[in-house]
């Protein structure tokens, strides 16, 4: 039988070690509600207040609307360059009927800790906050900034602030972390990714005079035709970067919504698209390159037909690549450090951001395993855990 728990807060059989720490300051995480349609401050104030009591330089950067918010808690001196390390506290929703526990309620079975967000990513915060008091007590040689950013589950929208926050520091940092799931291995790439929506305006009436209508969703397939053969070409023609398990670019449809009737011509259809990019390509190019040829082949037939119908093109959200972080100079200061490599990913983080927008480069080192992430009983290894604590403290006394 598999001895099961929660977890209290503040448990004296959890404080003795630094993986104990980090369970108890992970259950404290879990606890809070995150999911990317909530607001994260009570999460955000509860970190800044932690970090704060120990000396942390705080900074706060709200949203527009003071709802969500990105935190700075910035350890060591100020007049030379340091390093990031860098989460997301929000979550995707926990609404599955699978979930054999309160997902907001950190529980222990064996050896694995189960709650919303324990791997992705709030594991690797907790491992943070856990190492807090030694970089509290350390005389660092460069600093070191804690970053925690709202929503990037939905598109990396709190990171961008992030990134030019650190950029316009009197000296940027020359190096960034990424905490995401990584099973603890080195992480030198990630894709990029730009999410599409396209709204097909038609004529609706009886199907029975089909041809003097304009069918929203006969030629939203048409669109999506020429959606699909682009998304070939990278496959044949590439780039191509045999790092990636799939080592070349990725355009799709992942959603369509459509018609009312059986008997009705559709007057609408709208479907969502993706770009999945690899680094070294222009993929903001390409992907106009896809629209101008849905306007110019699709569109216009349909205008030319019955003029006010066509299709419009909406951008959900973008995030860049992440490229090759080991030639750089912040590399080269903290590999030796960091574990042994494994690859490249196609899953998302806020890597590219940081690189492209705050000119810092960015590896990927985390607790946990993508393939828990966004399902029901998601869950993270207590050993993970203490490897990353591990990491994290090696890293402070480098720096000491």
């Amino acid at each position: 039988m598999t001895h099961t728990r929660e977890i209290p807060f503040a448990s004296d059989d959890l404080a003795g070690d630094l993986t104990g720490q980090a369970t108890e300051h992970l259950a404290r995480l879990i606890s809070f509600d995150t999911v990317s349609r909530n607001s994260n401050r009570p999460l955000i104030d509860h970190m800044a207040g932690y970090f704060e009591g120990l000396g942390a330089r705080i900074t706060i950067l709200p949203d527009e609307t003071g709802t969500k918010a990105n935190l700075i808690a910035a350890f060591g001196p100020e007049d030379v360059a340091g390093i990031v390390w860098s989460g997301h506290t929000d979550t995707v929703p926990a609404d599955e009927p699978e979930w054999e526990s309160d997902p907001f309620v950190a529980q222990i079975r064996g050896d694995k800790l189960f709650g919303r967000g324990a791997c992705d990513m709030k594991g690797f915060a907790a491992c943070v906050m856990a190492v807090a008091p030694q970089l509290a007590k350390a005389k660092l040689t460069r600093p070191v900034y804690l970053c925690f950013s709202y929503d990037e589950e939905v598109g990396c929208l709190g990171a961008p602030a992030l990134a030019r926050y650190l950029k316009q520091l009197p000296v940027p940092p020359e190096f960034a972390i990424i905490g995401e799931p990584s099973m603890m291995k080195l992480i030198t790439g990630q894709k990029g990714k730009i999410a599409m929506r396209a709204h097909v305006t038609g004529t609706a009436g009886h199907s029975s005079f089909a041809p003097e209508h304009v069918n929203a969703i006969e030629f939203a397939a048409k669109a999506i035709q020429q959606i699909s053969e682009r998304g070939k070409r990278y496959e044949q023609e590439g780039p191509f970067d045999p790092d990636f398990t799939v080592p070349h670019a990725t355009m799709l449809v992942t959603t369509t919504h459509g018609g009312v009737a059986t008997n009705v011509t559709p007057d609408r259809c709208v479907f969502t698209f993706e770009l999945r990019s690899i680094s070294g390509m222009d993929p903001e190019a390409d992907m106009q390159q896809v629209l101008d040829g849905i306007t110019r082949e699709v569109s216009h037939e349909m205008e030319q037909k019955i003029p006010g119908t066509g299709i419009r093109f909406e951008q959900i959200f973008a995030y860049p690549a992440m490229g090759e972080a080991r030639g750089t100079e912040g590399f080269a200061r903290y590999g030796h450090l960091l574990p042994e490599w494994g690859g490249k990913v196609s899953f998302g983080s806020e890597g590219g951001v940081f690189e492209q927008i705050g000119d810092i480069p960015a590896v990927i080192v985390g607790p946990g395993s993508i393939e828990q992430a966004h399902k029901p009983n998601e869950f993270i290894e207590l050993d993970q855990l203490g490897q990353c604590t591990r990491l994290l403290g090696n890293l402070i006394g480098f720096l000491s």
